[in-house]
């Protein structure tokens, strides 16, 4: 599998944010994307269980960087519309793993769906978004340089 860039400050995949969840992002054959995380204390909402903000912005996160797997990084996906259903508590401390994909594409949008699973293989959460395609230009005044957008080995 390829692995995604992250960068430096992003609460999702960002090395270097105290408080992120670190998430690493992989390209699968089949276009889908996978992510590997665990969950720390500070990302807690109940004792011992992942806060559903956290879950939620790891689903958005895994979902939009499908359109990267399938455009390379021309073409961002913003968030137009999320839909997440929690099925399963979400534990901490345990190595969990996403996948989002895309559903559906026109010249201007797409829709993903996309899942948490826990170790055991059962799907925690299921989720489905719309993305509006854009430049990075668009979106951010994003320097790769210095928001250290890189692979980062294992």
């Amino acid at each position: 599998m390829k692995k995604q860039p992250t960068s430096r400050m992003c609460f999702v995949c960002g090395e270097s944010n105290p408080a992120g969840v670190h998430v690493r992002f992989y390209e699968q054959e089949d276009g889908a994307v996978l992510a590997r995380f665990t969950g720390a204390e500070h990302h807690q909402g109940y004792p011992g269980r992942m806060h559903g903000g956290v879950i939620t912005a790891v689903m958005d996160e895994v979902m939009g960087r499908a359109i990267m797997a399938r455009h390379g990084e021309a073409v961002w996906g913003v968030t137009a519309e999320l839909t997440v259903r929690f099925v399963r508590l979400v534990p901490l401390g345990v190595e969990l793993t996403a996948v989002g994909r895309i559903t559906s594409e026109n010249n201007r949008l797409f829709e993903g769906s996309g899942e948490i699973y826990l170790p055991d293989g059962t799907a925690a959460v299921k989720a489905a978004g719309k993305f509006v395609k854009l430049d990075i230009s668009k979106i951010a005044d994003f320097d790769a340089e210095r928001e250290q957008w890189r692979v980062r080995p294992d």
